[in-house]
């Protein structure tokens, strides 16, 4: 992998990628402008400004002037990126590699000389190695316990920071297997609703930043912690010699990726979208429903918080559920975020209890290239309304467009909303790639009051009591920095844990 890395360049990303690579970017920043007042955002981002007192330089928390070390930058946005559940979906790895390389690139990038279509290189390098491995590891018995992007996005990420410091090959060896040392995530927190989840990406990118600039600093680390007798491989009980394409060998991973239409679960895309169809078609109330049966994928079926019917206490157990969120569309007929609330929608948790899932062998054997899902609904009245899809629908780019326009007007205004699509847009032309995170740190005249729309505060989104807000942490020494010829960036203080 190593090699590979190294041996592609700027030059090598064709234009479908970058333009892909470019959508993937308006995506995550759509996501982390919308999500930066949930308590999870704000929490991950006052931990990073404690932890970054003092700092001299670093890099920016999105949608913000604050500027923190470049490891809590890349930790804060990954996990206010990851804010919604929106973010975008690799199914072969069933990670959402966005909300980890993302950040992960725009923080290193605030510290090194890299140029726009280098950052792009990097970015399309992340998703090549965050794919790969996770198809290597992920199936439906790990992802029961496992989170799949806890897991594969430190790897990513290093691979990432590597690509994006310009790390010679056994430096990016070091940094790929840091990463591998990394990889954690549980999936406790589908049927709790805790929030660990949100700061799976947050830690992700953080580590990545970390394995990088160790790295670049000198580290050594093990050649065969990803394949060797006691690798990451054997940790999952893999076969050590995978047969998985080299890198860049074949059809580029990110172009696997989709953006979510629903903001929920990836395992419940395809059913709400199957059941938002029956409610175009019918407008239905809890009354008005016997019962109704979701056919989905085993994997689905399996996926921890996915066959939920109830209780839902927290937005992001209502989120997880195949039940909850087929019940939602069909009551609804929208995805809106307010649907989510449990506490606020007593129509849609009486119809999830009405629901339950059964796995279609049919749409099992299509996954991962395909997930689909059908809905039956048996209306007391006597009425079945069906709807059957192959594969989720996913939102365009004129969508992700859209949607990037309506977050960032809100947090930057419109103006300069608009000088950065515009900047993301031409990111090749670049000298700087910086200029990227730059561009979303909000101006002095950036948003009025009449122009800034937030989502709805704690009490709102999260019912159930917060947590304690983070002790302030302690000051922790500085890391020297790293020669550009032998780093190809500068190695920031470590981040609090």
């Amino acid at each position: 992998m190593a090699q590979a890395l190294v041996a592609y360049s700027p030059g090598d990303v064709a234009p479908e990628v970058a333009a892909k690579a470019k959508l993937c970017v308006l995506d995550l920043l759509s996501s982390a402008f919308a999500a930066r007042d949930l308590p999870w955002a704000a929490q991950a981002a006052e931990l990073a400004r404690q932890s970054s007192l003092g700092v001299a330089k670093g890099a920016g928390i999105l949608g913000s002037s604050d500027i923190v070390s470049i490891q809590d930058a890349a930790f804060a946005n990954g996990v206010i990126g990851h804010g919604l559940v929106r973010d975008d979906m690799h199914v072969g790895s069933v990670s959402h590699l966005g909300t980890v390389l993302v950040p992960t690139v725009l923080a290193l990038a605030e510290g090194a000389r890299a140029s726009g279509a280098e950052l792009l290189a990097a970015l399309v390098a992340g998703y090549e190695v965050g794919g790969k491995v996770g198809r290597m590891l992920m199936d439906s018995d790990v992802t029961k316990i496992f989170r799949p992007t806890g897991t594969v996005g430190p790897i990513a990420a290093a691979a990432a920071g590597a690509k994006l410091l310009g790390l010679d090959e056994n430096q990016t060896v070091t940094a790929l297997a840091l990463g591998a040392n990394a990889a954690a995530g549980y999936n406790e927190w589908a049927a709790t609703g805790g929030s660990e989840m949100f700061f799976h990406t947050g830690f992700a990118a953080r580590s990545g930043v970390a394995a990088a600039q160790l790295a670049a600093g000198g580290a050594y680390a093990s050649r065969t912690a990803i394949d060797g007798e006691a690798g990451l491989l054997a940790a999952f009980h893999r076969d050590l010699a995978p047969q998985i394409p080299m890198l860049f060998a074949d059809r580029a991973e990110i172009l696997s990726v989709f953006f979510k239409p629903v903001p929920a679960c990836n395992f419940a895309q395809s059913a709400a979208q199957a059941a938002h169809t029956i409610a175009q078609r019918k407008k239905l109330r809890a009354n008005d429903i016997e019962r109704v049966t979701v056919r989905v994928t085993r994997a689905a079926a399996l996926y921890p918080g996915c066959d939920v019917s109830g209780p839902f206490e927290h937005v992001l157990q209502a989120k997880m559920s195949i039940h909850y969120n087929v019940a939602a569309a069909l009551r609804h007929g929208d995805f809106d975020e307010s649907n989510y609330v449990p506490q606020q929608n007593s129509d849609v948790l009486t119809i999830a209890t009405k629901t339950r899932l059964e796995v279609d062998d049919e749409l099992t054997k299509a996954f991962p290239a395909k997930q689909g899902a059908e809905v039956v609904v048996q209306t007391r009245a006597g009425d079945e309304l069906r709807e059957r899809v192959e594969d989720v629908v996913p939102t365009d780019e004129a969508g992700v467009r859209a949607r990037f326009a309506a977050a960032a007007a809100a947090v930057l205004g419109e103006r300069q909303a608009a000088r950065l699509v515009e900047l993301v847009d031409g990111l090749e032309s670049h000298a700087d790639a910086a200029a990227l995170s730059r561009a979303t740190r909000p101006s002095a005249r950036a948003a009025t009051p009449a122009t800034r729309k937030r989502l709805p505060r704690a009490k709102r989104v999260t019912p159930a009591k917060r947590p304690a807000a983070p002790k302030r942490a302690a000051k922790s020494k500085r890391a020297p920095r790293a020669k550009r010829a032998a780093a190809g960036g500068r190695a920031q203080r470590k981040a609090s844990r």
